[in-house]
């Protein structure tokens, strides 16, 4: 049975990019999701993060997986930026859909942030998962149509983890 996870690490666009080829990841959209405006656009989002909706099958990749690689394609020791993009829509969060999620976030957390490995102790939010406003058809599937569009996210070699036993 397919499990959900939603994160913003900045433009939506890249991590989209990187995170759907992940083996056992189903389906991504990219939308408007952590904020205060009911019907978010990209031209009114009030403090809503762009964000990913993420469609996995936890038998292939577990949801510890897929936040080691959102750590790896993104800088979440700064604060409501990714690069260039500055804001509130371009913060680092996971909004968890139960307790089981919180609780591999905020130990994945604690993992990044012992490890020495980033330039800085992670900023990223934790919040219960709310409402996830779909954007506008041109920004799905954005670096799939154009290929060499904008993106400030990439793998970073340095950002790995080491691996934990299968067991935890």
């Amino acid at each position: 049975m397919s499990e959900r996870a939603v994160l913003a690490g900045g433009c939506f666009w890249g991590i989209q990019d990187l995170i759907r080829k992940l083996p056992g990841v189903e389906a991504t959209r990219v939308g408007y999701t952590g904020g205060d405006v009911p019907n978010a656009t990209y031209r009114n989002h009030g403090t809503h993060a762009e964000g990913i909706e993420i469609i996995f099958d936890p038998a292939r990749i577990s949801y510890r997986q897929i936040l080691e690689v959102f750590f790896q394609i993104h800088d979440p020791s700064t604060l409501n930026r990714q690069g260039n993009d500055v804001g509130m829509s371009y913060r680092s969060a996971i909004y968890y859909v139960d307790e089981a999620q919180k609780q591999t976030a905020l130990d994945t957390i604690a993992d990044v942030d012992a490890s020495g490995l980033w330039p800085g102790k992670v900023v990223t939010e934790v919040e219960p998962v709310g409402a996830f406003w779909e954007a506008e058809r041109e920004h799905q599937d954005y670096l799939e149509r154009f290929p060499n569009g904008y993106t400030c996210h990439y793998p970073r070699p340095g950002w790995v983890l080491p691996r934990r036993d299968a067991a935890e």
